[in-house]
């Protein structure tokens, strides 16, 4: 079982982009929350199988059909911090 972090840039707010990673993480069983950020960008921390995480992060890099994808920045989720299953969107 394996946690990762993201924070997907450019145009990801105010186009269903948190209903999309709510989405694509259920497929794949994961547990995790996504949030918007104030600086326009959205935060993913997602637990599970090694696919299930692949598998989002690709879905991350697309995004839904009216988002702008510019970056996916990965970065580690302290094994203390307890996620939420299911997965969730925080405000």
């Amino acid at each position: 079982m394996g946690r990762v972090g993201y924070v997907v840039r450019g145009r990801v707010q105010g186009v269903g982009f948190r209903w999309f990673v709510l989405q694509q993480a259920g497929q794949w069983d994961l547990a995790g929350v996504v949030r918007n950020l104030a600086d326009g960008s959205v935060e993913v921390m997602a637990e599970g199988s090694s696919e299930g995480l692949a598998n989002l992060e690709q879905a991350l890099r697309r995004g839904p059909r009216s988002a702008r994808v510019q970056s996916v920045e990965k970065c580690d989720v302290p094994h203390e911090m307890k996620l939420p299953k299911p997965f969730d969107i925080s405000d």
